[in-house]
């Protein structure tokens, strides 16, 4: 009769450690997902709101560091003027731009 008992009693205990198991399971996801996910994806939304808005003759700052004026814009691709030599015009991808100050700003 007494085996049965405890039996009985580490079934009930094994029980209770499976659901505080899900119980951190579940406060990690959450956590995981308000700190990780939910920021980036925001932060992705944001930046293809700016890339949607640009346009010919805005100011560019690029991802390596460089000041442009934008010149011509295609679906995935932009052609950016660098410094006051009208000569310096180099085609990059849209996603290369970290930073947009519109033309009609100053």
């Amino acid at each position: 009769m007494g085996i049965l008992l405890t039996a009985d009693e580490a079934a009930i205990s094994s029980g209770g450690g499976i659901m505080m198991i899900v119980i951190y399971v579940v406060i990690f996801g959450a956590f995981f997902y308000f700190a990780l996910l939910r920021p980036q994806k925001k932060e992705q939304k944001r930046m293809a709101a700016m890339l949607a808005e640009m346009s010919v003759g805005d100011c560019v700052l690029t991802t390596s560091g460089f000041y442009g004026i934008v010149i011509d814009i295609t679906d995935d691709t932009i052609i950016v003027e660098f410094g006051s030599n009208k000569n310096c015009r180099i085609p990059m991808q849209k996603s290369a731009v970290a930073q947009i100050e519109k033309a009609d700003a100053e």
